[in-house]
């Protein structure tokens, strides 16, 4: 049966409909809740951005950002001054190695973690070994320092004792320059790893069962189930994580690093962060300096936009993953 339409039919089915205005109903209640978000952002996160100028400038409290002198050496004194200072090698290799050992710990052991847990087909107890290990991660910095120097004291420290059992001598362990790093990374392991595994437990569950029928098929055991199913899957993933943490390669946590510090240890736990904050609150009636510790801050921003530029480009060549 065949439908004839008229010409007036025709014209209203050819003209298409009027885009919607951004500034109706819906679109204006969403903009309006981005405001508070936005001023927020802008206030905090981007106002203070002008205070870098003094990085370039001998501040002082009393003259101001504007009305302190801009510094020798074409404003890049400060700069100079830490990058020819006696231990800026000894500042860079101690944040590198904590920041390289934390980053290869914090970006494997979670994945393996997760792949494990994922295997386990008994809930009660999947959610048990969940519970246990997200627990720790609610332990705030100070408390977990205070943990550390409760379990290595050399007099009734749970791990002294251990180690004392198996005829290793432990005691003061906090104190030696040697194992700073390695409690520092082992102890962070040990509070996030749980909590670190959740996004690639996510991954893991939205993983499609066809494939792991698939594979069961072709004769694929668990093991090779976990290496070419389950593993392909939260790489892209894990690829994203890594760039993200080669992003802060030069910004240790602060927090736990200065509460770990002790001056028998300080040759291996004076990172950036530190250091910066001993310039900027110096001990003993010392004269802040303010110009100084910005310097170095902004040289830590900077060289912390460049890595993270260099692993997404070569990230990108080499399997496609990037952040953009």
């Amino acid at each position: 049966m065949e439908v004839k339409l008229t010409r007036e039919e025709i014209a209203h089915l050819s003209t298409t409909p009027s885009k919607r205005k951004w500034y109706s109903k819906i679109g204006l209640a969403l903009f309006v809740m981005t405001i508070p978000t936005v001023l927020y952002i802008f206030i905090f996160h981007y106002l203070p951005l002008g205070g870098l100028v003094i990085a370039f400038k001998d501040y002082t409290a009393f003259k101001g950002i504007f009305g302190s002198p801009w510094t020798s050496m074409g404003g890049f004194k400060h700069f100079y001054t830490f990058i020819t200072s006696p231990n800026f090698w000894t500042i860079i290799k101690n944040t590198l190695v904590l920041s390289i050992a934390s980053i290869v710990f914090n970006s494997l052991c979670p994945i393996i973690f997760a792949l494990l847990l994922n295997e386990v087909k008994a809930k009660k107890y999947k959610r048990l070994v969940q519970t246990i290990m997200y627990a720790p991660y609610f332990i705030s910095v100070t408390v977990l320092v205070g943990m550390l120097f409760t379990f290595f004291n050399g007099d009734s420290g749970i791990f002294v004792r251990i180690f004392d059992f198996f005829g290793f001598d432990a005691r003061n362990l906090m104190e030696n320059p040697d194992y700073f790093c390695m409690i520092y990374v082992v102890s962070g392991l040990w509070q996030g790893l749980g909590w670190w595994s959740i996004v690639y437990m996510g991954t893991l569950a939205n993983v499609d069962p066809n494939l792991h029928d698939a594979a069961i098929i072709d004769g694929a055991g668990r093991w090779r189930r976990i290496l070419y199913v389950n593993l392909p899957a939260i790489i892209p993933l894990a690829i994203i994580m890594f760039i993200m943490s080669i992003g802060n390669i030069l910004s240790v946590g602060f927090e736990k690093v200065y509460l770990m510090q002790l001056a028998t240890n300080l040759s291996s736990s004076e990172i950036i962060a530190t250091y910066v904050y001993r310039v900027s609150f110096p001990q003993f009636g010392g004269i802040p300096q303010f110009s100084y510790a910005t310097a170095i801050g902004l040289f830590n921003s900077l060289v912390n936009i460049i890595i993270l530029c260099g692993a997404n480009f070569v990230s990108k060549k080499v399997s496609d993953n990037s952040l953009w």
